[in-house]
């Protein structure tokens, strides 16, 4: 995956907000009680959330590397590029507003998520950071369309680290729509919203994706 894979995944977590509200806005409601003064509240849970999408992106870009070592194949390289670039794809129809071309992905967590869910009440309500930050380090663990694709993608990442810093820009790009959805300011989340916004985004995001199949082929032809 190259250096886009960055700017892709950023581009998915900043306009895909729609969907971060709908999966944590309970919870991001919750801490909005009591005005701006829950700040704090706000960046401790997001902090712990977006640390969850770094150790996730760094598990399973050792995975893949790991794969690519034992291997040692180009067959195996290449089915893990095409799958990254073929969720690319797949996140730039979302973006356009295909919203059921992730739903297959969100299936895969949910034994995941059953047992790691009761130890979120420990920390509900969240009155203090240091409840706020656990929180979120278990709610990201919550099964996500979004969250699983961009994983596909450190999947070919080749290494713990630059796994880690691809979901690190997929969580910074969800970091704006779940702040203002927590405070209401309605200009910037008006503005992701825009169908025009979206399209070029999808476009965009799906445009690495296929740029991405036509080196695969090339590469293909080349063997």
């Amino acid at each position: 995956m190259s250096d886009s894979g960055f700017l892709a995944l950023f581009l998915v977590g900043l306009l895909g907000g729609t969907h971060c509200v709908g999966m944590c806005g309970g919870i991001v409601g919750a801490l909005s009680m009591g005005g701006p003064a829950r700040l704090t509240l706000h960046l401790a849970y997001n902090f712990g959330r977006i640390l969850s999408y770094a150790t996730a992106g760094a598990l399973v870009g050792a995975l893949g590397g790991l794969s690519l070592a034992l291997s040692g194949q180009l067959p195996l390289r290449l089915a893990l590029y095409v799958l990254a670039n073929l969720m690319l794809i797949a996140l730039g129809f979302y973006l356009m507003g295909v919203t059921r071309a992730l739903a297959f992905t969100e299936r895969i967590g949910q034994n995941l998520w059953r047992r790691i869910q009761p130890l979120t009440r420990r920390f509900v309500p969240a009155r203090t950071p240091l409840q706020a930050f656990p929180l979120g380090l278990l709610w990201g663990w919550l099964p996500c369309g979004l969250v699983y694709s961009a994983l596909a993608t450190a999947l070919t990442s080749g290494s713990a680290e630059k796994g880690a810093l691809l979901m690190l820009a997929f969580g910074l790009g969800t970091l704006p729509n779940l702040l203002l959805a927590g405070y209401l300011l309605a200009r910037l989340k008006h503005l992701v919203q825009q169908p025009v916004v979206r399209l070029v985004a999808g476009l965009l995001v799906a445009g690495f994706g296929v740029w991405g199949l036509i080196g695969a082929w090339r590469l293909l032809q080349v063997t």
